[in-house]
């Protein structure tokens, strides 16, 4: 034990340092002894002047400035790396690549500092696993309580035709009624209402194709998720103008609990685009990275909105967020007026789904 604590205050910062400030003093030493003795060689008789002792002075000054610079740059940039090593694996663990770990190459304070850091990195990963598992216990209680879902869902979609759709198909029948009566007398204005009347009727026609996008099963059943996402996506194309430019590629192995997931994630997506984005292109990337986690990209071209002000969509985002953390996952979302929306989501793979 004693040997042990002597051993890291060997190694410890400090006493590199120290090692290399005598590192510092032992090379200037030798330079200068060197460059005294080629004054022997060059005043044998031992006659100098005082202009000759200024100059060994200035001299053996410039030496030592020289070395401490070589040699502290030296150290310093080998000390730098190592922070900025640790600085790097930290951003590493941050962006949710929790199965990396970062070598230990000194047992000093940094090195104990790296290993405090894979050790902490052990236990996320651990945590992250048993969300992970704990997502697929709720998913088979998902599963027992399917018919009480089921009316929920359907409670939950009267009341959105009835806040929604049925009052702007209300509103149209209101407005269509006055304007056939004012067409003769007053055209222009009849047209400008004729507008109103057909823009009224596309909202609504938006909200009917989001409702019926959530009327679509909660599970995938049989179906693989890239082959759910591919029939929802080809169906999307059938009924609505919108260009979908996706790459979807399959994902081995994944439990039922992280597909549904990110199915849910996905509809809940394509949802907020049909009713508030007013989009023509949506862009849909699905991939596995590494072997380590899932790479999920949305964007859209429409009228985007201000992340921390806009409130129309912050009850979808919240749903996205919430199932995405349940599965261990990390969820982005990028959004400004007039720039369109950008959606990234990382999902890590557990060893038993590998």
């Amino acid at each position: 034990m004693i040997e042990s604590k002597q051993e890291n205050k060997i190694n410890s910062l400090r006493f590199w340092l120290i090692r290399s400030f005598i590192t510092v003093s032992m090379v200037s030493s030798a330079l200068f002894f060197i460059f005294l003795q080629l004054l022997v060689l060059f005043f044998p008789n031992g006659k100098i002047n005082v202009q000759v002792t200024i100059g060994m002075t200035v001299i053996g000054l410039l030496i030592s400035i020289a070395t401490s610079v070589y040699i502290g740059y030296r150290h310093s940039s080998y000390l730098k790396k190592r922070v900025e090593d640790i600085s790097t694996f930290i951003a590493t663990l941050g962006r949710g690549k929790l199965s990396e770990r970062m070598a230990v190459v000194e047992k000093d304070e940094l090195g104990r500092l790296t290993e405090d850091i894979n050790q902490l990195a052990n236990k996320i990963q651990n945590q992250v696993r048993s969300l992970q598992k704990l997502a697929e216990e709720k998913n088979q209680l998902a599963l027992r309580a399917h018919n009480a879902a089921t009316i929920e869902e359907r409670q939950r979609l009267a009341r959105e035709l009835h806040d929604s759709v049925s009052q702007q198909l209300f509103a149209v029948s209101i407005m269509s009624s006055a304007t056939i009566r004012m067409f003769d007398l007053y055209p222009e204005e009849a047209k400008k209402q004729m507008n109103d009347i057909a823009m009224i009727a596309a909202q609504a026609q938006g909200e009917m194709r989001a409702l019926l996008l959530h009327l679509r099963p909660v599970s995938l059943t049989n179906d693989t998720l890239c082959v759910g996402i591919h029939k929802l996506l080809e169906e999307l194309e059938e009924r609505t103008p919108i260009n979908f430019q996706h790459s979807i590629n399959e994902i081995i192995s994944l439990s039922n609990a992280t597909e549904d997931h990110l199915f849910r994630i996905i509809q809940e997506a394509l949802s907020n685009i049909l009713r508030h984005a007013d989009a023509s292109v949506v862009k849909i990337d699905m991939h596995q990275k590494d072997d380590k986690y899932v790479y999920i990209f949305i964007s859209d071209n429409g009228k985007g909105f201000e992340v921390n002000q806009h409130k129309q969509s912050s009850y979808g985002i919240s749903n996205m967020r919430e199932r995405c953390e349940e599965i261990g996952g990390q969820f982005t979302v990028r959004s400004k007026t007039g720039e369109g929306t950008h959606i990234e989501i990382y999902i890590p793979i557990r060893e038993e789904e590998k």
